[in-house]
């Protein structure tokens, strides 16, 4: 009988410790914002921070959604874009560019209205968008194969003004800085990150990526000069030195990812993952990541978002059966 009850008391003693030694989660769940009759696949996400809104593209329903943040909820659908893939949205012109794959545009929406303005073309497949904001530039990843590149919008006027060639499809690229003349682009097909000299708009280094495959998101932290990249085969966040181009770091990364984000105010690297989860590391040093935790998120939910001004972590998960597509909205902790 001693030793029966004993053991209630030991477990008793043992919560509080165990509570007061346990990690915080980095990103909590604050809010799920469902999005009815959005079907398959979505693609990438922007938001207009400071009149929280967020701008989900619906690639295999043909749509982009517009979600009111503060409300939780769907306030309006652009339709007219076969399959909405990149999306930018400028605050100061308040306009949304919208990558179109099938349709070979980027088209821009009045940010108020929700109206066409313009549309760039001829961009094949065109992806990945990043906004020059000094510069008053658009530039769209496009195209399959030798004629594979980037394109050069001007944001006012919508007109293509110039092509970077790197004869392959590029999927994630990063600018160094606003108005800095450097941009790094995942070129997966050809095996290698390719390093532009937007001014000269021609591709002045390849740096060789043998030991991944299928390396699709990047992110940049120019503050320690590394890139890092986020590939499937095999499942790693692999780290470059961006002044020799060698890699430095690979630990284990999410499975299925296709995007990633680096937070320069907690040193983390964030990486979502299509098997429904979305791993977040620590930035030990320039050389060494360590991760923290595998927040759960849901199937296929490769697509994210992360958003410093409002504090704020967003992860889109398709349509799964009877459950509803979805944006989860996290607090980073």
């Amino acid at each position: 009988m001693k030793l029966f009850n004993a053991a209630p008391v030991l477990c008793c003693l043992a919560l509080p410790l165990i509570a007061q030694t346990a990690k915080p989660a980095p990103l909590k769940l604050v809010q799920s914002i469902a999005l009815p009759g959005v079907d398959g696949r979505m693609d990438h996400m922007s938001v207009d921070a400071k009149g929280q809104r967020l701008f989900a593209s619906g690639l295999a329903n043909g749509t982009v959604e517009v979600v009111d943040l503060k409300a939780g909820k769907r306030v309006h659908t652009i339709n007219g874009v076969k399959e909405p893939e990149g999306i930018l949205y400028v605050p100061d012109m308040n306009v949304i560019f919208v990558a179109d794959g099938e349709g070979g545009a980027v088209h821009a929406f009045d940010g108020q209205s929700y109206k066409l303005l313009h549309s760039a073309a001829p961009l094949p497949h065109a992806d990945n968008l990043r906004y020059d904001v000094e510069a008053q530039r658009v530039y769209a990843g496009f195209g399959d194969g030798p004629e594979g590149g980037i394109g050069i919008i001007d944001a006012k006027e919508g007109s293509l003004i110039g092509v970077i060639n790197l004869e392959a499809h590029p999927e994630s690229f990063q600018i160094d800085k606003p108005g800095g003349r450097r941009m790094y682009v995942n070129v997966p097909a050809a095996g290698h990150i390719a390093v532009v000299d937007t001014g000269k708009r021609k591709v002045i280094a390849k740096w060789p990526v043998s030991t991944v495959k299928s390396f699709y998101p990047m992110a940049l932290d120019i503050a320690s000069q590394r890139l890092f990249i986020g590939s499937r085969r095999p499942a790693k966040l692999a780290v470059f030195d961006i002044n020799s181009g060698q890699m430095v770091a690979s630990p284990d990364g999410a499975v299925d990812t296709d995007d990633l984000f680096y937070d320069a105010s907690r040193k983390r690297v964030y990486m979502s993952g299509g098997d429904g989860f979305v791993s977040v590391f620590g930035q030990q040093d320039a050389d060494r990541y360590e991760l923290l935790a595998k927040v759960p998120t849901g199937p296929g939910a490769r697509i994210a978002l992360l958003v410093p001004e409002l504090n704020r972590f967003y992860v889109a998960v398709p349509r799964m059966g009877k459950q509803d597509a979805t944006i989860l909205v996290f607090d980073i902790q």
